[in-house]
């Protein structure tokens, strides 16, 4: 049975129902990352007067590009940081399938090695080439990886280990949410080696060190990716930059079917407009008037956004009492080595990184995008260096310094390239998952009237996490609006929302 039979139709299609809404249905979509794009796209086929709203000079959030001439004099373009299009993100490859039904423009990036310096003694793993069965997976990666030994196994706390395989959206969170992932992860048992190639770099993977990541949050992330997916943990990205496979192709679609995309419009206050719905009131420019809202900004834009917005806070005050709680991943820095020479040919495309002090990952981009391979033809290459939890306080230049080290540690070949430039850059707006905070992280839906979010920070009853949480969120939020003006949702699917064991109460 393929992997999409054995989906959870989450949001079914409702033929039954008009597919497209009055003349007078309009929205305000701010942000033009995933979340914004996916949401407004949604409403405008359906017929809504959509405006998207995007504060930088491009669309995209984390995966947004700019140009950058280089020391040679040749102009690139860089991105934001590598982010793996997992083949489970149903609803993002739908959003995809408007551009291209066959997704042509993404490629399989071959495996998902994870790897640690040959000092260390610890022989790679890969993630790839499992069954597509849950259960049948994880017995095949316990029977072949060598941090699974039986000795070592013995020492496994099977209550533990199970509720990886027992997760409920409800039960999960009340038995777990209080804890943190580390202590999930020593309570687990498992050897150094098993914690660190399995369990830590899955971790670091989501912005948040495993001593303040919520378990439960933790737990669900390993049903979403691992324990209840059936295509297993392949992941494809696009052949060009961004913003030519996505920003630009998405903009023209968007205004194929009639939506207005506004970038350099930086949004600075929300407040309910009577009858009318929504105003936004954006800096240097005209205020927007809008039946329908969805704010499809990062953390910290969304907190300084409601903060900023006193009459929002009046009507809605539960909800802007979450919003400013909310709480941040750790920062992350990306840094994109333009190099003479070149790694090993044998080097995989993506490498995950274990048990360093700040290198997460090694993408290598002259064997990934059209760009990057034009630029460096035979004899130089281009990598990306990512951190996703990097010591705070620590000068940017000393932490590329220390990933570049770290990176020669790793493969020692990587110490003969010679650095012609570097694109580095050090973000704070990764979401955080804190302990304890799931029962006030908001949702899609508020409690101010019209008024939704979308986001891979917002909570959601749909399995998701990254670019699929954004999409879900924003499918959700577009989906709200459309039945308010009486017509049929947009169909989502995703896995099964429960784990394999969980009890069937």
């Amino acid at each position: 049975m393929s992997g999409p039979r054995r989906l959870h139709q989450h949001v079914p299609a409702r033929p039954d129902l008009p597919q497209r809404v009055g003349p007078d249905a309009t929205a305000v979509v701010v942000g033009g990352g995933i979340a914004g794009v996916s949401a407004a796209l949604v409403l405008a086929e359906r017929g809504v007067r959509v405006e998207l709203l995007e504060a930088a000079p491009h669309l995209g959030g984390r995966l947004g590009t700019w140009d950058r001439q280089l020391a040679d004099g040749s102009e690139v373009v860089v991105e934001h940081g590598y982010h793996g299009f997992f083949r489970q993100y149903y609803t993002l490859r739908d959003i995809l399938r408007r551009l291209d039904p066959d997704l042509g423009f993404l490629r399989d990036v071959g495996g998902y090695p994870i790897a640690s310096r040959p000092s260390v003694g610890w022989e790679s793993e890969d993630f790839t080439a499992l069954p597509r069965t849950p259960l049948l997976n994880l017995v095949a990666l316990v029977l072949r990886s060598p941090s699974f030994k039986l000795r070592e196994l013995r020492h496994v706390d099977p209550d533990e280990a199970l509720a990886m395989l027992r997760y409920d959206p409800v039960r999960t969170y009340a038995e777990h949410d209080h804890r943190t992932a580390a202590e999930l992860l020593d309570g687990l048992g498992f050897s150094d080696r098993g914690r660190a190639m399995l369990f830590e770099v899955f971790a670091h993977s989501f912005f948040n060190l495993e001593q303040r990541y919520s378990a439960a949050e933790f737990l669900a992330m390993c049903h979403f990716y691992f324990t209840a997916n059936p295509e297993g943990l392949g992941m494809d990205a696009p052949v060009e930059d961004y913003r030519t496979a996505l920003w630009e192709p998405f903009t023209r679609l968007l205004e194929k079917h009639g939506a207005s995309v506004t970038t350099g419009a930086r949004a600075v206050s929300l407040r309910p407009d009577g009858a009318r719905g929504w105003a936004v009131e954006v800096e240097r420019e005209p205020a927007r008037h809008a039946r329908h809202l969805v704010v499809a900004t990062d953390v910290p834009a969304t907190r300084d956004l409601v903060a900023a917005s006193p009459e929002l806070v009046a009507a809605a005050p539960g909800l802007a009492r979450r919003i400013s709680a909310l709480p941040s991943g750790e920062p992350y820095v990306v840094a994109r080595l333009f190099c003479g020479g070149d790694v090993d040919p044998g080097r995989a495309v993506f490498t995950g990184v274990t048990r360093e002090r700040v290198l997460d990952s090694v993408t290598l981009f002259h064997r990934l995008e059209g760009g990057s391979a034009r630029w460096a033809g035979p004899g130089r290459s281009v990598v990306e260096l990512h951190s996703y939890a990097c010591p705070p306080g620590v000068p940017l230049d000393e932490l590329v310094a220390a990933m570049r080290e770290e990176l020669a540690a790793l493969w020692p070949e990587a110490a003969d390239l010679r650095v012609l430039d570097v694109d580095a850059h050090r973000y704070t707006n990764a979401p955080g998952f804190d302990p304890g905070y799931h029962l006030v992280r908001p949702g899609v839906l508020t409690d101010a009237r019209g008024l939704r979010l979308a986001g891979d920070w917002v909570a959601s009853d749909v399995p998701s996490a990254l670019m699929e949480r954004a999409a879900v969120t924003a499918v959700t939020a577009a989906n709200d609006v459309l039945r308010e003006e009486g017509v049929a949702p947009e169909p989502m699917r995703s896995i099964r929302p429960r784990g394999v064991l969980a009890p069937r109460t």
